[in-house]
């Protein structure tokens, strides 16, 4: 067996939501890989919920050693399409690109990705998605880790409403 020094991590491409089914084939031929997640706020029939949603679709990563490792067989993997490759060897990730994902990991296992960029107040931000999609207004504040307040025009008059702050961007 070679040193674990010596391997490296590899980018692999799945079937289209097939990483998980990719993820579990590959651990069971015992390879080791590495399905990095975020958590995603679901917003479904006025309850919401939290689910952990591939960080990079349709990619994972396998850890091996090109020259003793078997790694042609992960490209036959029930869910895989190919690992990337530059001609006929696989290509590595460059160091620490890896271990940088692990280390933004919370405890259920989720990347933690950096908050939307901050807004001054007075910013103008459009709605992207529910009931005030496309409508514009002015960033006013937030009022919790999650939630934001910003200031719209509506029936000829600015109305303050709390939106969730993925729902917002710059305009």
């Amino acid at each position: 067996m070679t040193p674990a020094a010596k391997k490296s991590w590899y980018a692999v491409l799945t079937h289209p939501r097939a990483e998980e089914k990719a993820l579990g084939h590959l651990q069971n031929q015992g390879y080791r890989a590495y399905l990095p997640r975020y958590a995603k706020v679901v917003r479904h029939a006025r309850r919401t919920s939290r689910s952990a949603r591939p960080l990079f679709p349709r990619y994972l990563f396998v850890s091996l050693d090109p020259q003793s490792d078997r790694w042609r067989p992960v490209r036959s993997t029930v869910g895989v399409i190919d690992i990337v490759r530059f001609g006929d060897r696989p290509t590595p990730l460059p160091s620490g690109v890896i271990d940088s994902l692990f280390a933004l990991e919370d405890a259920d296992g989720c990347v933690q990705l950096a908050h939307q960029p901050s807004l001054k107040q007075g910013s103008a931000v459009v709605v992207v998605d529910g009931p005030f999609a496309r409508c514009m207004g002015l960033y006013e504040g937030i009022t919790d880790s999650e939630r934001v307040a910003i200031l719209l025009d509506l029936l000829g008059r600015r109305v303050r409403v709390v939106l969730e702050a993925d729902l917002i961007e710059a305009a």
